[in-house]
């Protein structure tokens, strides 16, 4: 008890501040998403939707996390927090909403970790040969639990080495995939694919162009792909200049990981034909595989290596953002104490850090015992968190800064504006994600639970458990809940629309 009830201010040690820069965020940001993966797990997917229209919806995709990341950046300019969405919405629209977009954003990183862990295992298998070990589940899993211990250790020991690792890690993923890229291109304008390969065209660019159908399928996949760039934004209070450069950083990231999927999308699609990636969608990241044996000859080990940086990269940086959020919490009593004790030596949360590791494989390994198809299912659930979450922000940033949006176009547009249509888009889609994934038949295991698909399940269920914790917490201890939201400082406002801090 005297653990849990310590006063923030009796902590021990603080995060480290001017700890990385604008670079080593953005590359942190970028990361996150793991981009190699990303593109690899859903190309298959969106062409089976949309066609050769795949690189037209990938942009569309980039358009409400585009706007989501300028809610992060203006409310970052106010707030630097390394909870980022839990504080940000509890300062806007008061504690019971902040408390649950924190939960969303602790959950993803459990349910995702040890999925990411697992493909940076599988191709890294892949890469040098040893196939026969990725299809030995126990070996596998093995490998997938000592990695994700290694890089949380990675995280504990402090936030200069991470960056290091990332700056490494993102420099291999984008070398990669550029030399992919290249050669698949080449292949298709000499006629030598091994497939029906199409030309590229600016048609491409057109997310009409397949229907508005295919467009909702392929957007609720996007919000997979670019998911993660936050990260950045989560280590505001180590970065140097945390007024400004996490937020930009964030922005920074989106942006560039437009032109890496829309390259990438463009090269697969061109290489490979439509028909093909539709009809093993199914197969989803090794097709991407498949397609690296088939460009790049015996030197497809470069792109499993990417994957595989990728994956591993992204297993370290996703679980940045659920032990930063649950340090935040604690610090505003929002969780026992326990969970925001920064270690003396490092400087970085080890308690929570440490305890969002071991959820993580405590939850990957009890799913795999059910079926691979439940882990991939697990993934599937992870749109409707990060929607609620993306969208919560997204309000928030409006809603702080609700007095000062007529002041100016760029208020208007850039704060008010540009945010509530990022999150009215990333609504609506969880709307529909809801009502697809009700249907079983939409999942992955296409078993029936409780009458439901399995992800939505488990969406559910972990917003229920939320919400238990948050009320028993509340009637434990209700010093958090005695917050009142609040609107921007003038000053604050002011200081924006004049270009400075």
């Amino acid at each position: 008890m005297a653990a849990e009830d310590a006063a923030p201010e009796d902590r021990p040690a603080d995060l480290k501040h001017d700890a990385i820069g604008f670079v080593d965020a953005l590359v942190i940001g970028l990361n996150s998403t793991s981009p190699a993966y990303s593109i690899a797990a859903v190309i298959g997917p969106i062409v089976a939707l949309a066609g050769i229209y795949a690189p037209g919806v990938m942009v569309a995709s980039f358009v409400p996390m585009l706007l989501i990341a300028s809610a992060f950046y203006y409310l970052n300019k106010v707030d630097q927090d390394c909870g980022t969405t839990f504080s940000w919405v509890t300062r806007a629209m008061g504690p019971w909403a902040g408390w649950l977009g924190g939960w969303a954003i602790a959950m993803t990183g459990v349910l995702v970790v040890g999925s990411l862990a697992d493909v940076a295992v599988s191709f890294g298998l892949l890469a040098v040969g040893l196939d026969g070990w990725v299809e030995n589940s126990f070996v596998r899993q093995l490998l997938t639990v000592l990695l994700i211990l290694v890089m949380t250790a990675v995280c504990v020991i402090g936030t200069e080495l991470s960056a290091k690792v990332q700056n490494v890690l993102i420099l291999a993923q984008v070398v990669f995939l550029l030399v992919f890229v290249c050669v698949a291109l080449a292949k298709v304008y000499a006629g030598n694919s091994a497939y029906d390969a199409v030309e590229p065209s600016l048609d491409w660019l057109n997310p009409f162009g397949a229907g508005g159908a295919a467009l909702t399928g392929g957007l609720l996949l996007g919000v997979f792909i670019y998911w993660g760039w936050e990260s950045a934004v989560n280590l505001t209070e180590e970065v140097e200049d945390s007024a400004t450069a996490p937020g930009k950083a964030g922005l920074w990231s989106t942006v560039i990981l437009l032109v890496t999927y829309v390259s990438v999308g463009f090269a697969v699609v061109a290489y490979a034909g439509p028909a093909f990636l539709a009809e093993n969608a199914g197969e989803e990241e090794f097709v991407f595989a498949q397609l690296a044996g088939d460009v790049l000859g015996g030197w497809d080990w470069v792109l499993l290596l990417a994957v595989c940086t990728s994956a591993i990269a992204s297993t370290q940086t996703t679980i940045i953002p659920a032990s930063r959020t649950a340090l935040s919490m604690a610090r505003r009593r929002a969780l026992p104490a326990y969970y925001g004790r920064i270690s003396t030596r490092f400087r970085t949360p080890d308690v929570s850090t440490w305890w969002v590791a071991g959820i993580a494989i405590v939850w990957y390994l009890t799913v795999n015992q059910i079926s691979e198809n439940a882990l991939l299912d697990s993934l599937t659930a992870l749109s409707l968190l990060i929607a609620f979450y993306y969208a919560l922000t997204g309000v928030a940033c409006a809603v702080y800064y609700r007095r000062h949006l007529f002041e100016s176009l760029h208020n208007f547009l850039l704060i008010g504006l540009g945010p509530l249509v990022g999150a009215g888009l990333l609504t609506w889609l969880l709307v529909r994600s809801v009502a697809d994934m009700s249907d079983p038949a939409n999942s992955y295991s296409g078993s029936s639970w409780l009458g439901l698909g399995p992800p939505l399940v488990i969406g559910l269920g972990i917003a229920a458990v939320g919400v238990v914790i948050m009320i028993v917490w509340r009637l434990r201890a209700p010093a958090f809940w005695d917050e009142r939201p609040g609107v921007a400082d003038p000053d604050v406002v002011r200081g924006i629309r004049e270009g400075k801090g």
